[in-house]
């Protein structure tokens, strides 16, 4: 003797007639806040994937360059937000660009990528006379002690000279926006 199985009577029932029309069994579905939760996760979870994958790719090497663009701007920062003249110069001994304010407070950005031939100097926008070959380049030998930054968002007019090695590179500064000027082709 067996038992008949009962099956559910809404699930395999044929369709029955109301009415001259036929009526079906509601279809399974998402509704629309379902969806829109399902892609908000989705979009939350690509976020997340991307801010530490993004942290894995931005572990470059830092360069001498890249610190004096960040010393730079802390020294404006800090001129304009203290009302106060705020000087930049470079620790050679310690490899570190140092923002120094009238009040006392320094702050030191060091260079970590920095070689033991690495020298960062502080030059007046105007060339001078002060040069030496060296390794087939002109090096200027007489510098500025620091670069000052004013409370008007100004600075001194400098140049900035890195040697890496022998190799000898130039930034100018414009003293209005404290930018890098641009080279005028001749």
């Amino acid at each position: 003797m067996t038992a008949a199985v009962e099956r559910p009577a809404g699930l395999f029932a044929t369709p029955a007639k109301a009415g001259g029309r036929t009526q079906r069994a509601p279809c399974a579905a998402f509704t629309l806040l379902e969806i829109l939760l399902a892609l908000a996760l989705l979009a939350l979870l690509i976020s997340a994937t991307v801010s530490l994958s993004s942290g894995l790719v931005g572990d470059t090497a830092v360069t001498a360059e890249d610190m004096f663009w960040k010393g730079l701007t802390e020294a404006r920062k800090e001129a304009l937000t203290s009302q106060q003249e705020v000087r930049l110069s470079f620790d050679a001994k310690a490899k570190a660009f140092v923002v120094a304010t009238d009040a006392g407070g320094t702050q030191t950005l060091p260079v970590t990528t920095a070689t033991d031939k690495l020298t960062v100097d502080f030059l007046p926008l105007q060339k001078t006379n002060n040069l030496v070959l060296i390794g087939g380049e002109l090096v200027e030998t007489q510098g500025l002690p620091f670069v000052t930054f004013y409370d008007d968002g100004t600075c001194t007019p400098f140049r900035v000279q890195f040697r890496h090695n022998a190799a000898a590179s130039f930034i100018s500064i414009d003293p209005w926006t404290c930018a890098e000027m641009l080279e005028v082709k001749k």
